[in-house]
């Protein structure tokens, strides 16, 4: 909640303080900023990314629609490192971030409190020269605004679920949203989004697509301290050195061997729905070895390599090996190849296939231009994906959808108009020619005369595992923020070897705040399919918290 002092201190703040930094690059999952700890900034400062920048250095869009939040992770003098956290739509170069409310406010009072601006506490001494004896001493300046910070909300929901053809079910469950920074002074942090049942009346089998949504969100704990050789992170997370591996369970325990090489651990279950090989009752461990170096603002490389096994229950299903390499220039140009290769067991029904690489991404990115952007990739996979083809219609699984070469690009053709396409050619074995696959989209920053943000997507593959389309629709808009909707419809279809799914899908969430320490939140989903036919609703009320919101 943006209080009138911190309001204040955003749009007036002292005049040698930065509270807008410009995206100078984006890569998967990360921004870079330029900015860093000349202007202000240091790990764990939240920032929120807004639909316009300012057209010269002031903040003066800095009350727009946020699209997405920022957390800072890594500084240097003239840049930073920060994670993307729950984007609205893609983050991308040139987009301009501000400091949050509460950040700025603290970055003021940090100011006027500098080593410049000493405050003092008056000595007195019995005898001697206070010239000589130094008369006046500092008093310390405050902690750093990142210690011990600690926002979020929590909240209890009711859901409800009418299936045709299954009867009713009905849900109360918990969500937590949190971003815990530098616990206790420490160098702990606890950051993500979760929400779960706490119980249940009845059944309607299948999970639902707000259900399968719910299992891909991140909530982890992590240690990183720049003084200290270990890392280590527990909860629902990716590697953080190799996210091609599929999100965990669980958690990874590394050492830093030297500035530029870290090695560890990690094991946990694969809960999330759009991974390439999932299975609930699917365990991983292994251990890694990663190597990174250069500079944001030149050429910088991180190469990640490693082995593990993979089990289903108690049982051994395969051993694997992964390769995850990316070099990066600046903004214009990133190359980043993902690979790993396994040794599945066999079953009664299909024979073990033998070693070899069971699946491989590259993409090849360019930018010469911070509104025009080109990809070209690859995409290779010996093996039927499992991931769950009811969440085709969201987006989340484009990744997976063509095989074979493609290329493709998105172009910001006017002011917070994007047109962004993807098209391939992909053969199949036995296919008597090779099919086009194909991706288009649209997506409007603003509508006329409004702030809501639209987007339109169509996508049409036909991969090793099978064939469909999808069409999809949203709409969103952000009232400052204390306010947020969006709405998703579509329609997709897939075909693969051994069922076939049309379905509709309508779903609309709504978030507001009540007062500033309260809020709300509802949403309704609606499906209609050949698999499942439903009506699903969810109501939350809750609770959130800022121990450093009224900093002046």
């Amino acid at each position: 909640t943006i209080t009138p002092d911190s309001s204040e201190a955003m749009q007036q703040p002292n005049s040698d303080m930065h509270v807008a930094f410009r995206i100078k690059y984006v890569t998967q999952g990360a921004a870079y900023l330029e900015g860093g700890r000349n202007e202000g900034l240091s790990e764990g400062m939240k920032l929120l990314v807004r639909e316009s920048g300012p057209s010269s250095g002031q903040a003066t869009n800095a009350f727009g629609p946020a699209i997405a939040e920022l957390q800072v992770s890594s500084v240097a003098l003239s840049s930073a490192v920060t994670e993307i956290h729950n984007p609205t739509r893609e983050v991308k170069t040139g987009d301009w971030a501000y400091l949050s409310p509460e950040d700025t406010a603290a970055l003021v009072a940090q100011r006027s409190l500098s080593a410049t601006r000493r405050y003092p506490a008056v000595v007195s001494f019995t005898d001697g020269d206070p010239l000589d004896e130094e008369a006046r001493a500092d008093v310390p300046r405050p902690p750093l605004p990142e210690i011990n910070r600690t926002r979020g909300r929590i909240g209890f929901d009711y859901s409800g679920i009418a299936s045709h053809g299954s009867g009713f079910s009905s849900n109360v469950g918990l969500m937590m949203r949190t971003d815990i920074t530098r616990i206790n002074g420490t160098y702990w942090n606890l950051s993500g989004y979760w929400r779960g049942r706490l119980s249940s009346r009845s059944s309607t089998g299948r999970p639902t697509i707000q259900d399968l949504i719910n299992r891909t969100y991140h909530l982890d704990l992590t240690y990183d301290n720049p003084s200290s050789h270990w890392v280590a992170g527990f909860g629902r997370l990716y590697l953080p050195w190799a996210s091609s591996l599929d999100t965990i369970d669980g958690g990874y325990f590394g050492r830093k061997l030297s500035s530029t090489t870290t090695a560890g651990i990690f094991a946990g279950s694969t809960p999330d729905p759009t991974s390439w090989s999932y299975n609930p009752d699917r365990r991983i461990g292994g251990a890694f070895v990663n190597f990174q170096g250069g500079s944001f603002e030149g050429t910088r490389y991180t190469s990640t390599s490693g082995l593990g096994i993979s089990m289903l229950k108690s049982e051994i299903d395969r051993p694997f090996v992964f390769f995850e390499n990316g070099i990066f220039y600046k903004r214009y140009l990133s190359v980043y190849h993902s690979l790993q290769a396994d040794s599945p067991r066999g079953n009664a029904a299909v024979a073990a296939p033998g070693a070899g690489i069971s699946r491989s991404f590259l993409t090849v990115r360019l930018q010469p231009y911070s509104r025009v952007e080109f990809d070209f990739n690859h995409t290779y996979f010996r093996d039927i994906p499992t991931f769950d083809p009811q969440l085709l219609g969201t987006g989340l699984l484009d990744k997976y959808l063509f095989q074979g070469f493609s290329a493709g690009a998105r172009v910001e053709v006017v002011k917070n108009i994007w047109v962004y396409t993807t098209l391939g050619r992909s053969n199949r074995t036995g296919d008597t020619r090779a099919s086009l696959n194909q991706l288009y989209g649209l997506t409007l920053g603003h509508l006329p005369w409004t702030d809501i943000r639209a987007d339109l997507h169509y996508s049409r593959f036909n991969s090793a595992f099978g064939g469909g389309s999808y069409e999809s629709a949203s709409l969103s808009r952000n009232f400052h923020e204390n306010l947020r909707w969006e709405v998703l419809a579509g329609r997709q279809s897939f075909a693969s070897l051994t069922s076939h799914n049309s379905s509709h899908f309508l779903t609309g969430n709504f978030e507001a705040a009540l007062g500033p320490n309260y809020f709300v939140q509802s949403g309704y989903t609606w499906n209609r399919g050949a698999l499942q036919n439903y009506d699903q609703w969810f109501f939350t009320f809750g609770y959130r918290f800022d121990n450093k919101s009224k900093r002046k």
